[in-house]
């Protein structure tokens, strides 16, 4: 993973935590979970909280994530707010992360000055067994501690003023009235630093998660649809009678499915002819082709030249793969025509034409399903679902990683909002 972090295409975009006192908070969080304090004076931490020199020092990636469900979260600083999520295995974390940020910024913004709001995303299972216990998530809720329990006395003193209004007498009982004084010498004036979340509860809404080999949920009004590997242990037994089952490897069913969800945007002139995505696919696809025939190839020797030559000599290999020739009778049908005819096609090539529709509540979940019906495409994958990158990138050779590594560099990591703009039409 060096090569990754090098080129910040891991644990990118972190926010440093150096100053002593914050240092000290996020041990007294490290310390309500059970571990030992750090010996580190600067570490890195995503917006969860999640830190990997923490997790390297430790050895364990999960501490706060222990049965990769009910997920921990330490908040040093409002501004974790917009960091990315780096270790997670649930896809929706992020979302629910930045939703409780934003529903609670006043709380956040003032319970950070002096001190460390810390605790789990819970939801209804403590451990995942079956597909059963996934589709059970209907909501979760933030359970929201500090280290020095500022929230409590907030609370505490909230209910003494409310007392005071309510109770005729109640301003001639002076222990009461210390106790007031006392608290707000930690909590200040609580009609203007607002310390308690507004909102802790938020809906469990579409998602992929890592357990079973990978699980999607999509959830419409009248139906909840499961795609994943049929050994995945429940699939099609959990509630057959309300959840639709698709195989992950079954590209007819899932691409009908997404096509009459209306999730995809079809091919058209309108967005191909703009977008590249055509050209991206066929690059995508050579490089894939070139990788298979010459596995120790430098591809920092690959320049035009040399590809055309390569694709002239290898015209019975791109022949038989068809994925090459596909791609470049769809670009001059759409030149034509200014739409592709999916009906004829072989479910498998559809996906190389489609991106999920962008403005779909589900559309960056949906691009990560496209992502695994077109492997070839790891730029794709890198975007959409990391996770999956990641782990497939520990099996690649040392000459496909640097490959992989400079192709994102010169395309994705020079203009991130721009590329997904493109590409796949997504606006941040």
């Amino acid at each position: 993973m060096d090569l990754l972090q090098e080129n910040d295409l891991i644990y990118g975009r972190l926010l440093t935590v150096d100053e002593p006192h914050l240092v000290d908070r996020y041990n007294k969080a490290l310390a309500a979970f059970g571990f030992k304090p750090t010996k580190l004076k600067s570490f890195e931490i995503d917006r969860t909280g999640f830190s990997p020199q923490i997790a390297e020092e430790l050895k364990d990636p999960l501490y706060l994530d222990p049965n990769e469900v009910n997920r921990r979260f330490i908040i040093l600083s409002p501004a974790q707010a917009d960091l990315p999520v780096v270790h997670t295995a649930f896809s929706n974390t992020s979302q629910l992360m930045y939703q409780f940020y934003a529903a609670n910024r006043r709380a956040i913004d003032a319970l950070t000055i002096k001190d460390v709001i810390y605790g789990e995303i819970e939801d209804s299972v403590a451990k995942v067994n079956d597909i059963e216990d996934l589709l059970s998530i209907n909501q979760v809720e933030f359970r929201v501690l500090s280290a020095e329990d500022t929230l409590g006395k907030a609370n505490e003193l909230g209910t003494l003023v409310d007392r005071l209004k309510l109770e005729p007498d109640a301003w001639r009982d002076n222990a009461m009235l210390e106790r007031m004084v006392e608290l707000a010498r930690i909590t200040g004036d609580i009609r203007e630093n607002k310390l308690v979340p507004d909102q802790v509860i938020f809906r469990h809404d579409a998602f992929w998660t890592s357990h079973f080999g990978g699980i999607y949920v999509f959830i419409d009004a009248d139906a909840t649809t499961v795609i994943s590997d049929p050994a995945a242990p429940g699939f099609r037994r959990s509630r057959p009678w309300q959840v639709s089952y698709l195989g992950i490897r079954d590209a007819d069913r899932v691409f009908r499915f997404l096509a009459q969800t209306g999730r995809l945007d079809l091919p058209r002139a309108s967005w191909l002819e703009t977008s590249d995505y055509l050209e991206h696919r066929a690059e995508m696809a050579i490089a894939a082709l070139i990788h298979k025939q010459q596995p120790n190839l430098d591809f920092d020797k690959v320049d035009r030249i040399w590809l055309q030559t390569w694709i002239h000599q290898n015209a019975d290999l791109i022949n038989r793969d068809g994925v090459f020739p596909f791609l470049n009778a769809a670009k001059r049908e759409v030149a034509q025509t200014g739409r592709i005819k999916l009906e004829d096609l072989a479910p498998e090539l559809r996906f190389l034409v489609v991106r999920a529709k962008p403005d779909h509540p589900d559309a960056w979940l949906t691009n990560a399903l496209i992502a695994d019906f077109v492997p070839d495409d790891f730029v794709s994958l890198y975007v959409f679902n990391k996770e999956t990158f990641y782990k497939q990138y520990e099996g690649w050779s040392k000459r496909w990683r640097e490959h992989v590594v400079e192709t994102l560099k010169t395309t994705y990591l020079k203009d991130k909002a721009a590329f997904r703009a493109r590409l796949y039409g997504l606006k941040d």
